[in-house]
This record gives structure tokens, C-alpha cells and sequence, in this order.
């Protein structure tokens, strides 16, 4: 396909824009250098944090600093910085594949990985003056500096913008004085850099402020907090008491801190979304290879029916979660690029190529930390009584993912926010919903078609489902939008069926994509088992849609209207020919048992 005729979709447009399979990113895409950067980290991770399980696990709060200093001397802290200050300059496909690789040994590292190059040095990088940026950059790229973000405070976490603590300007305007708490700061505990928000005055937005970490300086910590998971993971309170701030480490302008915050969670988003990633590969292997070995009733545990079911669902929602994350990374990376060429700097390029796809970011955080806890909480159960036990890894990746859903914005705020994002960019004209919309009334009030379509090629009735499942999305928020207005953001339990409605869409359709591409490239037969894998998820998809759309309608809908939307459901979540889901399942276990891992 010529490049041109190549469409760098916007945000949100996947849900009314067909993607050509050609167009999309897959991890079989990997250039030469990637996959040696994949390897690399791979081998640091079987390295340098595998092995010292048991230590992360005890709360080794020195042994998860001191892997983050190997990171450093890696290179692996510094893949999404500028080489200008020190780092490697990579793409977001390689920063996203390298936060994937690294995090699966423990969340302990992962946090700590994820807090620094994301949230802990990359409001720098976005938003510094080229001083601040020469000033800590290269050293957070190397290691020899850690980077920490304060924004949560004990009264301000979801709604970050209304934190109380304080910056004053000092007569002579030199300097800031910040006064206040902030809670739950990753690598607090070794940080030599935090990012600050506090407020001046009665301004609406907080600002951002970068504070070195000097406790003559009016800066205490609290103890270490005792956590669920990622217990080597330093969590502190920080007390700010007469700090003083020069004026000049202002970080972007007055005001502008809740903007900062915001598009800082955006890379935050998608980058746990990855760091999700190989923990549900880790998690399958090993449950795979323990129900290879188990034996009951004098067979293999892995040959039993209720076994594969587990292995084959696990294995799914991993390829599906890999198949969105990269396909999304690649839209930001390509979105960069084109703001480059059109005379961007990187700065702006890679903060409007991040924003402009804040809607996948969150559909991502909420898939992917979902499907890992859901995962974790089969490999216990694969292993049986052995898996509560510590001596098995199953318990503590269990207790790591439990996180996932809270920080970055919690599950419930962030599929609220892919809604509620999803129709302000229809307010701006950004993404044509009002259209696509009315055409599915239209197609509502029409006679249904009563022809037998043919699908004898592949994925073309599942493509077919993709596309009855947007008209369902467009149905329901259609009518939302039409009956409440502005008003929609009050009705929380409507908006989280209908992102339910939009995740699984988006994952669905990256799974098949993925696997239809690689099908053309690779034949059909070498991909069987993903094609099992992509119509499984589908399958699923598909349920998950029909059960929200019904609860949705329900709630805002009545007599006729209802009646007919209710109609338009059962017509657009119905398949001419139904998957054997039951042989699918089996085809995906027999594959990954036959390899002991996963292997796709």
C-alpha cells in the first residue's frame, strides 16, 4: 500500500472510521533494533530483578534502588528522552516495549521504573525550559538521579486539582515558598527531584513547580507505607514546611499545573497498560508449565477441560492486550512524527501526538490492569492450594496487579473520561459522532435486511460484529447525548456501561486486525491459533457489549424508543454463524501447552 493512502486516524475516530488491517502496528512489526532492545531488557530482567524475588518481596527498599541505578547504566531510564539531554531519543513504540519487557519480574521495579521515566521525568522533558531540561534531565536519563511526583494529596485524589498545598511568591519575587502534604509518592523514599504542584493564591489550577529533594530545606517523609503489593516499591508522605522554591523552577506557566498533571497520566496511562503486559505472559507461562506437570487423578492437570478453558481465556486477553497497546503506540509515535515534519518542536509534537490519543490511553489502563488481576487470580487457582501459598510466584503477582486499577487515575474516573473525551472531541468536530449516529437511527427506523451475507472469508463476519458493535456504541450514546446533554457527566453508571461498550470495541478489533495482518503475511495456518484467540475475545466482546447496551437503554429510555432501541441491540449483537467458543478454547490450550509458555 502507498504511504499516502496510509490515514493516521485521530483519537477516538477508530469508532467511526473502518482501520485497514495494513495500517496498524503489530508487536510481528518490531524493527531489527527493537527487538534487540526487547532482548536486552528481557535479559536485565531475568537478571537483575527475577532472581531477587523473595528480596523485593521483603520490603528491600535499597534493592530496588539500587536495580534502578543498573537501569540507569543500562541506558533503559533514558529511551524516551531527547539525546540531546543524555537519553537514547527511541520512538514510543521502543519507550512502550521497554516499560512492557521490564515490569514483569515484580511491581515493585515496575513502579518504581514507571514513576521515574514517566510521571518523574517527563514534565520536564514536555514542559522545562530548555535550562530546567539541561539542569536534571541528563542525570534522571542516567540514574544518578531519581524522580519522584507529588500530586495526590489526603484530600485530593481523583480530583486532582483540588489540592490545598500552597506556593507564596516572595517579596522581592525570587523565590516560592510551598507549604503542604502530599500522599502515596512513589521512590519518595530515594528521589532526588520531585515534581510539585501546589497552589498560589486563589488561583482556579494548581501549578507545577520542580523541588529538589533537600531535607534542610523544610522537606520531611513519612515512614514507609505497608502495602497490599509492591512492597519494595518506596511509598511515602512528603511534607513541604517553608520550602523554599526558586522562582525559575516554575515548570511550564502559572495555572498551568492541572494541565501538566493531566497529559503526564495520558503517557502514564498507556505505559501501565504495558507494564501489564509481560506479567500476563509471565503469569500463563508459569501457570502453563505447573498444569503440565501437576498430575490428578493420574492425568495432567493441563489436559483437563476446565484447565484449558483457564489457559485459552488468560492467553486471549493477553494477545488482545498486546494487540491494542502497540497498535496505539505506533498512532502516537506516527501522530509525533507528523507534527514534526509540519514544524513542531519535539516538545510540542509529543505532548499533542500523547493528547490526541488520551482516549485509547485510557481505554488501555482500564483493559489491560484489569485482564492482568484477572489473570493473576486464574494462575492461583491453576496452581490450587499451592498458589495462596508465598513459596509460589502466583501470590505475589496477585498482590502486584491489585494497583494497577487504582493509580493513574482509578478505573472508575478513567472509563468515565474515555466517554466524556469521546464526546467533547465530537463538540469540537474532531471526531464526526453526530453522523455516524443519526445514520444508525435511520438504519433503526428502516427495514432490517433479511439477506444472507457471505462470509466465507476469513474474519469478515467478525468484522461484520465490529462494526454492529459501533452502531450499538453510537445507539447508546446517541441517546444519552440527545436526552441529558451536558448534563451526561452526572450519570456515572450510564457512562461506565457505555465505556464498557467502547473498550471492548477497541480491544476486539485491535486482536482481529493484528491477526488478519499477520494471517496475509504469514498464512492462515501458522496463525490459527491467534485467529482462535481474536474471535474468542470477540466472542466475549460481543456479550459484554449486550449486557451494557441493555442496562444502558434501560436506564435512559422508555416506551417506543426503548422498544426499538432494545430491538437494534438484539439485531447488532447477533452473529449469522456462532463461534464453537469450546473448540476454540481447546485449539489456543493445546498450543500453549504444546510450547509450555506463551507463545504467541
Amino acid at each position: 500500500m502507498a504511504t499516502e493512502e496510509k490515514e493516521i486516524l485521530r483519537g477516538g475516530q477508530f469508532l467511526v472510521k473502518e482501520t485497514n488491517c495494513e495500517d496498524i502496528f503489530t508487536p510481528e512489526d518490531f524493527s531489527e533494533e527493537q527487538q534487540m532492545m526487547k532482548e536486552s531488557v528481557m535479559e536485565f530482567n531475568d537478571r537483575e530483578i527475577i532472581p531477587h524475588k523473595a528480596r523485593f518481596e521483603a520490603k528491600d527498599f535499597a534493592l530496588t534502588e539500587e536495580v534502578m541505578r543498573k537501569a540507569g547504566e543500562m541506558g533503559f531510564l533514558g529511551v524516551a528522552v531527547p539525546e540531546a539531554y543524555g537519553g537514547m531519543g527511541m520512538g514510543f513504540v521502543s519507550t512502550v516495549l521497554t516499560c512492557d519487557y521490564i515490569s514483569s519480574g515484580t511491581g515493585s521495579f515496575s513502579t518504581a521504573f514507571g514513576a521515574h521515566t514517566g510521571i518523574g521525568t517527563m514534565p520536564i522533558t514536555l514542559y522545562g525550559t530548555e535550562a530546567q531540561k539541561q539542569k536534571y534531565v541528563p542525570k534522571l536519563a542516567s540514574g544518578e538521579q531519581f524522580g519522584a511526583y507529588c500530586l495526590t494529596e489526603p484530600g485530593a485524589g481523583s480530583d486532582a486539582n483540588s489540592g490545598k498545598t500552597t506556593a507564596e511568591l516572595s517579596a522581592d519575587g525570587k523565590n516560592y515558598k510551598i507549604n503542604g502534604q502530599k500522599m502515596w509518592i512513589s521512590n519518595a523514599g530515594f528521589c532526588s527531584v520531585m515534581i510539585v504542584f501546589a497552589r498560589i493564591e486563589d488561583d482556579k489550577s494548581i501549578t507545577g513547580f520542580i523541588v529538589e529533594n533537600d531535607p534542610s530545606n523544610g522537606i520531611t517523609m513519612g515512614e514507609e507505607e505497608h502495602k497490599l503489593g509492591i512492597r519494595a516499591s518506596s511509598t511515602r508522605q512528603v511534607f513541604f514546611n517553608d520550602c523554599i522554591v526558586p522562582a525559575e523552577n516554575m515548570l511550564a506557566g502559572r495555572g498551568e499545573g492541572f494541565k501538566i498533571a493531566m497529559n503526564a497520566l495520558n503517557v502514564g496511562r498507556i505505559k501501565l497498560a504495558a507494564a501489564c503486559l509481560d506479567s500476563q505472559r509471565r503469569i500463563l507461562s508459569i501457570a502453563v508449565d505447573y498444569a503440565n506437570e501437576r498430575k490428578q487423578f493420574k492425568t495432567r492437570i493441563s489436559d483437563f477441560g476446565a484447565i484449558k478453558t483457564k489457559i485459552a481465556e488468560m492467553a486471549a486477553s493477553a494477545y488482545a492486550g498486546e494487540s491494542a497497546t502497540y497498535r496505539a503506540a505506533k498512532n502516537i509515535e506516527d501522530r509525533i512524527t507528523l507534527r514534526e515534519a509540519g514544524g513542531n518542536t519535539h516538545q510540542e509534537a509529543e505532548l499533542k501526538g500523547v493528547e490526541e490519543y488520551a482516549i485509547e490511553c485510557s481505554i488501555l489502563k482500564v483493559a489491560v490492569s484489569e485482564d492482568v488481576q484477572n489473570c493473576a487470580d486464574e494462575g492461583i487457582q491453576i496452581f490450587g492450594g499451592m498458589g495462596f501459598s508465598e513459596e509460589t510466584p502466583m501470590e505475589s503477582a496477585w498482590r502486584d496487579a491489585r494497583i494497577a486499577r487504582i493509580y493513574e487515575g482509578t478505573n472508575e474516573i478513567n472509563r468515565m473520561l474515555s466517554v466524556g473525551m469521546l464526546v467533547k472531541k465530537a463538540m469540537k468536530g474532531h471526531v464526526d459522532l453526530l453522523g455516524p449516529a443519526q445514520a444508525v437511527q435511520e438504519e433503526l427506523m428502516g427495514i432490517p435486511s433479511f439477506e444472507t451475507p457471505d462470509y466465507s472469508e476469513l474474519f469478515s463476519e467478525e468484522k461484520e460484529m465490529i462494526k454492529k458493535l459501533k452502531k450499538t456504541f453510537l445507539m447508546v450514546a446517541g441517546g444519552a447525548v440527545q436526552k441529558y446533554g451536558p448534563q451526561l457527566e452526572e450519570h456515572q453508571q450510564l457512562l461506565i456501561a457505555a465505556a464498557d461498550i467502547l473498550i471492548e470495541i477497541y480491544m476486539a478489533e485491535s486482536a482481529i486486525l493484528r491477526t488478519e495482518k499477520n494471517a496475509k503475511r504469514f498464512g492462515e495456518e501458522a496463525q490459527s491459533a491467534q485467529i482462535a484467540m481474536a474471535k474468542l475475545y470477540l466472542y466475549h466482546a460481543v456479550d459484554i457489549v449486550e449486557e451494557k447496551g441493555k442496562e444502558s437503554i434501560i436506564s435512559f429510555a422508555e416506551g417506543d424508543e426503548q422498544r426499538m432501541m432494545l430491538m437494534g441491540l438484539k439485531r447488532f449483537t447477533k452473529y449469522q454463524n456462532y463461534p464453537d467458543i469450546v473448540d476454540l478454547r481447546i485449539e489456543i490450550a493445546e498450543k500453549v501447552k504444546a510450547e509450555n509458555k506463551y507463545c504467541f
